[in-house]
């Protein structure tokens, strides 16, 4: 089975740690999610990033509806891929 990223993308890097640390948490995760910051198209200024948290789902099972309530919860949502 190939592996699935998931990728919340959150207003700013300290709601992004704090986004990978409840999901590694909440789901149990084995790695670590991977934090990745991402301008926005577009825009040459650094205050105008958005954060990407990339969840490796191994076994293809995480529920993307508690995915989506996690991104949510910290004003962020889940990109479709």
């Amino acid at each position: 089975m190939s592996i699935v990223r998931h990728v919340l993308v959150l207003p700013d890097r300290d709601v992004a740690e704090e986004v990978a640390e409840e999901a590694a948490e909440r789901f149990g995760l084995e790695q670590e999610p991977q934090l990745v910051r991402e301008a926005l198209a577009g825009e040459d200024d650094a205050e105008d990033a958005q954060w990407l948290v990339v969840i490796e789902d191994t076994e293809g099972e995480l529920d993307l509806a508690a995915l989506d309530t996690l991104a949510e919860e910290y004003d962020g949502w889940r990109e479709e891929e």
